[in-house]
């Protein structure tokens, strides 16, 4: 499965800053990386974000986004989110952040 390019590049831009981030192919798309843990993704036309457990419930009560199921059953700290969801830049920030304040305080790998 191939994933969105323009994305990609709406993702590395709103990112530019950070110099502990890096990307890797993955899932069949493309994921970020945050001091060598998974913090942010694309798969297809979605952007798929690990939030953690504790952000878990309130990123899946927000519009556009829903359980990412990539094996067949929900991961849990895991979210796709639709097209919809990051039509604007300063959403796509909003759950960036999100996805990186998870990341970030993780011990680097």
């Amino acid at each position: 499965m191939a994933y969105d390019e323009g994305l990609a590049q709406r993702v590395r831009e709103t990112l530019s800053e950070r110099d502990d981030l890096s990307e890797r192919k993955m899932f069949g798309g493309l994921c970020y990386m945050l001091g060598g843990n998974m913090c942010a993704g694309i798969v297809g036309d979605e952007l798929m974000l690990r939030v953690g457990p504790e952000a878990y419930a309130d990123a899946l009560a927000r519009p556009h986004a829903r359980e990412m199921d990539f094996t067949g059953r929900s991961l849990k700290g895991m979210v796709y989110v639709g097209v919809d969801g990051f039509a604007d830049d300063s959403d796509l920030s909003g759950w960036l952040d999100l996805a990186m304040s998870f990341a970030g305080n993780l011990p680097p790998k």
